[in-house]
């Protein structure tokens, strides 16, 4: 059962009264150089300061628009009788950063989770867009536990090649795959790249941005609707205002991150990734969230929450539709509706609104039940994220039903492995290369310590002698994440990860291995002694850093089954007052 909550009592004592409040020496200080900026004295008399955590940046395309959200932001925050102050954190921008913005998520989490807590602010609204931004946003907030809202960007418009609806990534990977084949030439290719992004906004499939923005709206975390509002529409504007006067009330009510963030909005939002048909890097940022809260959430929770929940969003990579068609027929707030009222959903969750979520949604209208289906008409009767376990994956590994081919999903084949990504791509388009449709393609050492960070690189392309063919799809296994724009029948976040001494590590050429979806067994056909044998003469390939950040984190990362946060930041440390050293 939800807890109630209970508002604060207000007026009341704010943090950033310690800051600004008094006459004495220290506040004086504190209070003179903000007012350089042209602030009035009144701001400063004890009502709530809220910081704007920005994520913009013109290297964060996904997030380059945000400049614009936060001044509707800051007009919210003033019209509720707060004191608004915009503040730039890291961003980890999903298309630029190398080796991957993945390894970048716990290190933005960190360095805005001490902004938070060593900085005036006594609530936040997290301003972000792009895959990681959303996620480590919310691990800080729900590490410091500060009162605190998310607005997202909002999707991209729908793109548009000879009359062919283009989802941004999707068809990146579909149209590759295609001049590969000899079926697109590069001039066509090249062509069409101006017709993926025509607009601000981040994907417009429902890759791991609109997949996160959903899930911090079904955690409760965001203003029901926030999800899917395109970047350019009004909407999305008057969203960021309300979100700004919405947060000063937060302050006031004290409602914090940990009365919202329960294992009943947990369960709420992994169901919801099922019926949207989300990426599986939602699995590792809901488990390094919850880990953050202290909410005991594991992979075992994603099976058993989204086993029975049909997928009904027809979006890319899955369907056909895109988000803007997902706003215009009702967005998120329909499927959570619809989860309600298959008995899918803790409908008591409280969320930022200080609504319950059901309270929220009861009464809205799906607009176009071609874009969200019917439960008869479902994509996939049984979505969700597969959790796959054996031999070769004992702590678990991920696979979306929804994006994968039916008949793959029972599949026994020779195993081609690719030692590392570098391996991959020396072999990958060699017409010697042994390998057929028949095959399982194995790449290792692409987990969080061994590419370092776990890039978006599960997916491989297929070789082209098999895609001329006309075979669009192969059983793939890996230790890496795929977007959530890819397709496929592919493996996921194998657990061990092979830099870590995992049975992935000790695959070899020729070897079979059974996928078998219906009963969650991922097998490498071995004896046991001879696994056993393999991995006692077992010893490590990745490169292993010696300092800075890559060296934290290759030394202290965990498991993609438990996040692949670092260790040391799991559990919350709250965000007290420190001491004044001025």
């Amino acid at each position: 059962m939800t807890k109630k909550f209970t508002p604060a009592p207000w007026p009341r004592h704010l943090r950033s009264q310690e800051w600004f409040g008094g006459s004495g020496r220290d506040q004086i200080y504190h209070r003179g150089w903000m007012k350089n900026q042209g602030f009035p004295h009144d701001l400063f008399d004890g009502r709530p300061v809220i910081g704007i955590l920005n994520t913009w940046s013109e290297l964060t395309p996904c997030n380059a628009h945000l400049n614009d959200l936060a001044q509707r932001v800051k007009n919210g925050i003033y019209e509720a009788g707060g004191f608004p102050v915009e503040v730039p954190v890291f961003s980890a921008s999903e298309s630029a950063f190398r080796p991957t913005a993945m390894m970048f998520r716990n290190l933005a989490a960190m360095a805005v989770e001490e902004q938070m807590r060593g900085q005036p602010m006594d609530g936040c609204v997290l301003l972000v867009g792009c895959d990681k931004t959303t996620p480590s946003l919310l691990m800080a907030a729900a590490s410091t536990d500060l009162p605190s809202i998310i607005v997202t960007g909002g999707p991209m418009l729908n793109g548009y090649y000879k009359n062919e609806r283009v989802g941004s990534g999707t068809h990146l990977w579909k149209f590759s795959e295609a001049v590969k084949a000899g079926e697109m030439t590069a001039a066509e290719f090249a062509e069409a790249e101006a017709s993926m992004s025509r607009s601000p906004g981040s994907c417009n499939t429902m890759g791991t941005a609109s997949t996160m923005a959903s899930m911090a709206e079904s955690l409760g975390m965001a203003l029901s609707g926030n999800a899917a509002i395109p970047a350019v529409d009004s909407r999305r504007r008057v969203m960021a205002q309300l979100t700004g006067r919405r947060i000063v009330q937060m302050v006031k009510d004290n409602l914090k991150p940990s009365d919202v963030l329960t294992k009943e909005a947990f369960e709420n939002a992994i169901r919801t990734n099922a019926a949207i048909g989300g990426s599986t890097n939602a699995v590792i940022h809901l488990l390094a969230i919850a880990g953050r809260v202290g909410i005991d959430l594991t992979l075992d929770d994603w099976d058993r929450c989204g086993r029975d929940v049909p997928t009904i969003v027809n979006l890319m990579p899955s369907g056909k539709y895109l988000m803007e068609e997902f706003f215009y027929a009702g967005g998120l707030p329909v499927v959570i509706k619809r989860l309600g009222e298959a008995g899918l959903l803790h409908k008591d969750a409280l969320t930022v609104s200080g609504e319950t979520m059901w309270d929220q949604v009861k009464d809205v209208v799906n607009h176009n039940p071609d874009v969200i289906l019917p439960a008869e008409k479902a994509l996939t009767k049984s979505g969700g994220v597969v959790v796959l376990k054996g031999n070769l994956a004992p702590k678990g590994a991920v696979l979306k039903p929804s994006a994968a081919s039916p008949h793959l999903m029972t599949h026994r084949g020779r195993a081609v492995v690719f030692e590392d990504i570098d391996d991959y791509k020396a072999k990958i388009n060699d017409e010697a290369l042994d390998i057929d449709e028949t095959c399982v393609m194995v790449l290792k050492n692409c987990g969080p310590k061994g590419y370092p960070g776990m890039a978006e690189v599960g997916n491989m392309g297929l070789p082209p002698k098999v895609l001329r063919k006309g075979i669009t799809d192969m059983v793939r296994i890996s230790d890496a994440r795929m977007s959530g724009t890819a397709y496929g029948t592919v493996c996921l976040h194998t657990s061990p990860e092979a830099a870590a001494g995992g049975p992935l590590a000790v695959v070899q050429n020729g070897d079979f291995i059974e996928l078998d979806v219906p009963n969650r067994r991922l097998h490498l056909d071995i004896p046991e002694e001879e696994l056993a044998h393999r991995l006692a003469a077992w010893k490590p390939t990745h490169d292993v850093a010696d300092s800075g950040y890559l060296w934290l984190h290759q030394t202290h990362v965990q498991g993609a089954d438990t996040g692949a946060d670092l260790d040391f930041l799991k559990g919350g440390r709250g965000a007290p007052v420190g001491r004044d050293s001025h």
